[in-house]
């Protein structure tokens, strides 16, 4: 009879389970390139966020370090919104155009992942926002915030609205992103519909792609109520590597041992990775990860790991110097180098990259 029981339980799982992966499928198949990302707490105080880029074409990303005391605008016309950079920090970028990825010295983490909702807003005649280019969102909250609950603060009076641009590779410019500090809280960012939407609590500590956030909630609510020891999503899809990553990052063992908790969350990132190479019959626009980062948000390291390269390695962002008037230094990947261990010192003094300007229509 239990075994009866168990198994009328596991085909009312399957029956609902295919009604909402069809649901999925018919809200996903706009959906282009994906991400995900995840934030480990674990014991003293120790904080990781890790993150996949996929895409489906070559992003040229080098790491580059970035001193305080920079000064910046929008790069979306002369009426863009200007600042100063409060902290240095270390980016991972697209093309030398875009910072889609970082730590700042104060061990707070942007990451950057694509939306295919997002519709940002169109000002008024009146509107006292100023114009800020989609390539420099990230930056402008690496360069500024030292914990989410102040950038949080500071993005609900939208000092600046975001302007999208196209990408180098013909992709339109629609993303959303998420920040995590040292103490452990995250806040997700989105532009909904013309609004900027912020979902901030410290239990969000993963983000995919599309649907939007409020219903990624949702259907990982769904999942949760099944149990991941029980079966979980294994396809492509966003809301399935959503369900995925919160049930391993909050499953694995938690340690403040470093290095376990770092092979951990890289462990998880590989989980929720789609394989290079893959394609998908029906859905050409789910790419392969192409690199995986890992935060370490407690001692200020930043990991990297190439899906093309044999080896992780690391930036321990103590050994760089972000003293005002320090030159900007770029850690070169595209000429096929494969680095290990710490690359502090293999950072070249560079001129800074030119941000992907935007167009206010």
């Amino acid at each position: 009879m239990q075994n009866i029981q168990t198994i009328k339980k596991i085909t009312k799982f399957l029956v609902v389970g295919s009604a909402l992966l069809a649901f999925m499928g018919s809200m996903l198949a706009q959906t282009a390139q994906a991400c995900t990302r995840a934030v480990y707490l674990g014991p003293e105080n120790t904080v990781i966020t890790g993150r996949t880029m996929d895409w489906f074409s070559d992003l040229g990303t080098n790491l580059w370090a970035f001193p305080r005391g920079m000064k910046r605008d929008g790069a979306a016309g002369d009426a863009s919104i200007q600042w100063t950079s409060k902290y240095g920090s270390v980016v991972a970028a697209a093309w030398d155009v875009v910072s889609t990825d970082g730590m700042n010295e104060k061990g707070f983490v942007v990451n950057m992942l694509y939306l295919a909702e997002s519709k940002y807003p169109t000002p008024t005649a009146n509107d006292t926002r100023k114009p800020l280019s989609l390539s420099l969102w990230a930056q402008y909250l690496l360069d500024n915030f030292a914990t989410v609950a102040e950038a949080v603060e500071a993005m609900r009076q939208e000092p600046f609205y975001v302007v999208p641009m196209e990408t180098p590779d013909g992709e339109p410019g629609t993303a959303h992103l998420s920040i995590s500090d040292v103490t452990g809280d995250s806040a997700i960012l989105e532009y909904v519909d013309g609004k900027l939407n912020i979902h901030h609590k410290r239990e969000y500590q993963v983000m995919t792609n599309s649907p939007v956030f409020d219903q990624q909630l949702a259907l990982d609510s769904y999942w949760q109520s099944i149990g991941g020891t029980t079966m979980l999503p294994g396809t492509n899809r966003a809301a399935d590597r959503f369900a995925r990553a919160s049930f391993y990052i909050n499953s694995i063992s938690k340690t403040a041992k470093m290095e376990e908790a770092i092979a951990s969350v890289f462990s998880v990132m590989r989980n929720v990775s789609v394989p290079l190479g893959i394609t998908t019959p029906g859905q050409p626009n789910i790419s392969s990860t192409i690199w995986r980062t890992v935060a370490d948000q407690k001692n200020k390291r930043y990991f990297f790991e190439s899906a093309r390269q044999p080896n992780v390695f690391w930036v321990s962002l103590a050994d760089l110097d972000f003293s005002e008037g320090a030159s900007t230094k770029k850690l070169t990947l595209t000429d096929g180098t494969v680095y290990a261990g710490n690359t502090a010192q293999k950072f070249k003094p560079t001129e800074p990259f030119k941000f992907l300007p935007a167009t206010v229509e």
